[in-house]
C-alpha cells in the first residue's frame, strides 16, 4: 500500500509526462502540498538543476521509502 506523500518526500513518477520531459521512473521531492490530494513535485539533474515542477496527484507517484541505519540493522536479523 502507497503512503500518501508529505512535503520533502521523495517519489518516483508512475507516467510519462512528455511535455514536461518526465519519464516514468523519474525520481523527485515534493516541494509543495496542493488541495485534493495533489503535489508539485520538482525532478533535478545530477547537478540538482531543476528539471520541472509538475503538479501531480497521489495517484500519480510511489512514495520512496528511506531506510534508516536503525531499519536496517533490524532488517539483518530476519
Amino acid at each position: 500500500m502507497n503512503s500518501i506523500p508529505k512535503l520533502f518526500d521523495v517519489v518516483a513518477i508512475l507516467t510519462d509526462i512528455p511535455q514536461q520531459q518526465v519519464r516514468r521512473g523519474m525520481v523527485g521531492t515534493v516541494v509543495e502540498e496542493l488541495s485534493n490530494n495533489h503535489y508539485l513535485v520538482e525532478f533535478c539533474n545530477q547537478d540538482g538543476e531543476t528539471l520541472a515542477l509538475v503538479p501531480l496527484n497521489e495517484t500519480d507517484v510511489l512514495l520512496l521509502e528511506r531506510i534508516t541505519v536503525n531499519a536496517l540493522s533490524e532488517l539483518s536479523r530476519y
